[in-house]
C-alpha cells in the first residue's frame, strides 16, 4: 500500500550513529558493485542495539544519505543506524547528523527491498516532474518504523532557492 502524495514537515536535527558506506546509485544498481545490502547485513548482524544503551524496543531504525557530492548521480554516504542525540558511548560507530529543515515525506509499506526501491522511484519521479521543491542533497533518511513500514524523508528546499 503506497499513499501517493508526499507531505511536508519540518525536521529538528538528530544524530544517528551506525555503520556507514559511500556508494552511487549507478553502484547500487550493479549487484556485482551494491555495498547497500551488505551494509544492512553488517547493521543486523552487529549487535547495535545493545551499543545504543538508551534505545527503546521499538524505536526506529535509520538509513541516513549525507555528504552528497553533487546530486542524485554523485557518491554520497549511508549510515544504516540508531537515534543517538542523548547517546555519548558511540566511539566505534560512525555518527551522522540529520540536518534541521524542511522534508518531504514519501511513506509505504510493502515486503522488503522492493517497497523501499518502489519508493525510492516515486521519489526520482516525484522530483523530475515537480515545479516547486527541489532536493537538497544535504540530508535524506529512511526511517523504519515496524515491520514492512516504511518513510523516506527527503531534503527539500524551493526551487528559488539558489542553493
Amino acid at each position: 500500500m503506497i499513499n501517493e502524495e508526499p507531505r511536508r514537515v519540518e525536521v529538528d536535527g538528530f544524530k544517528v550513529a551506525g555503520f556507514s558506506v559511500r556508494t552511487k546509485n549507478s553502484d547500487e544498481f550493479n549487484p556485482e558493485k551494491a555495498r547497500l545490502p551488505l551494509l544492512w547485513e553488517q547493521f543486523f548482524s552487529s549487535g547495535l542495539t545493545q551499543i545504543i544503551s538508551h534505545r527503546l524496543e521499538n524505536e526506529p531504525i535509520f538509513g541516513v544519505y549525507s555528504h552528497y557530492e553533487s546530486d542524485e548521480m554523485g557518491h554520497y554516504n549511508v549510515t544504516a543506524g540508531l537515534d543517538s542525540s542523548n547517546e555519548t558511548n558511540v566511539l566505534e560507530l560512525n555518527q551522522v547528523e540529520v540536518m534541521k529543515g524542511s522534508y518531504l515525506v514519501f511513506e509505504s509499506q510493502g515486503a522488503f527491498p522492493d517497497c523501499v526501491v518502489q519508493t525510492w522511484e516515486r521519489i526520482w519521479t516525484y522530483f523530475q516532474n515537480n515545479d516547486f521543491y527541489k532536493r537538497a542533497f544535504q540530508s535524506d533518511f529512511e526511517l523504519y518504523s515496524g515491520p514492512n513500514q516504511i518513510a523516506i524523508y527527503i531534503g527539500i528546499c524551493s526551487k528559488q532557492d539558489p542553493r
